[in-house]
């Protein structure tokens, strides 16, 4: 693999997942290891379900310093790894593994990426706040746990599935006064009584309208988590209320920068990688 008529870079790590169809993270984590002049390279593993124990075995085998782990695999690949950090262990889903010696350790940065979202790109302090939160999925588990680790006060998970819906607020019961899960139907009703409102679905990516009987108003903060399109008919509708709208491009970039930092030791140029994203987008639009 010479690389731009170098040598072969001597730390490899990459992306499993299937399909791999539009994944930024190739661009976002080679642009970043060019940026500190690391020795790095970051690859594309299409890896099929059935595949993922023969990858893993490889990945140790061919001693890869780790990985990130997209759609289908991020549960499925705790059983493959010898152990999870306390925000993987809580989540039950893994997006990076690193490599210590001959143990893989699975991560996830989805928490802190978007925990360093919220507060410092989009200005939001979580502490004592009440919160709604689309969806039940990995991504709303993600964003439970780190309004838990930061002190919300209150978080309402709407989500089409109750069960699912309450073993997401399961995740912040012990951190908030109160957590709890409603019906899809009711999530409307909600959103002018709450300080922060968070789209975990991916309804918005195609321009469907979410939560349409709802008023948003003045300083509150609202979130889509979708990135393509960098705008969703909620963020708009948020906005024309007067609310801080906030698209997804900073949560994955500050995902993919804690991921970068547990991998190399070093903290990521975040505006380096930031600009490729922004430019990723703009080639699958």
């Amino acid at each position: 693999m010479a690389v731009g008529g170098k040598r072969d870079a001597s730390h490899f790590v990459g992306v499993l997942g299937w399909p791999l169809e539009v994944t930024l993270s190739p661009l976002m984590h080679n642009v970043g290891f060019r940026r500190l002049g690391l020795d790095w390279i970051y690859l594309r593993w299409p890896v099929a379900p059935d595949d993922l124990d023969h990858a893993v075995r490889g990945l140790r085998a061919l001693g890869a310093d780790g990985a990130n782990v997209t759609m289908p695999h991020k549960e499925s690949i705790v059983e493959h790894l010898d152990s999870l950090d306390e925000d993987a262990g809580a989540i039950g889903a893994v997006n990076t593994v690193r490599r210590s010696g001959k143990e893989l350790i699975g991560h996830n940065t989805d928490v802190v990426g978007f925990s360093e979202f919220l507060v410092e790109d989009a200005g939001f302090q979580p502490d004592g706040t009440s919160a709604l939160v689309l969806g039940a999925g990995g991504a709303a588990r993600a964003v439970v746990k780190a309004l838990g680790n930061l002190g919300a006060g209150d978080v309402t998970i709407a989500a089409r599935n109750r069960e699912a819906g309450a073993s997401v607020a399961a995740l912040a019961d012990d951190a908030t006064r109160s957590a709890r899960a409603i019906g899809w139907e009711d999530a409307s009703d909600l959103i002018d009584g709450v300080d922060l409102v968070v789209n975990a679905t991916p309804i918005g990516m195609r321009g469907e309208a979410l939560l349409s009987r709802g008023t948003f108003r003045p300083n509150q903060c609202v979130i889509d988590l979708i990135y393509s399109p960098p705008t969703t008919p909620l963020i708009e509708r948020a906005r024309a209320s007067g609310a801080n709208g906030w698209g997804g491009l900073g949560m994955l970039v500050r995902q993919a920068a804690a991921s970068f930092a547990i991998w190399t030791g070093q903290q990521a140029p975040l505006d380096a990688m930031s600009a490729a994203a922004i430019r990723g987008i703009g080639h699958h639009h």
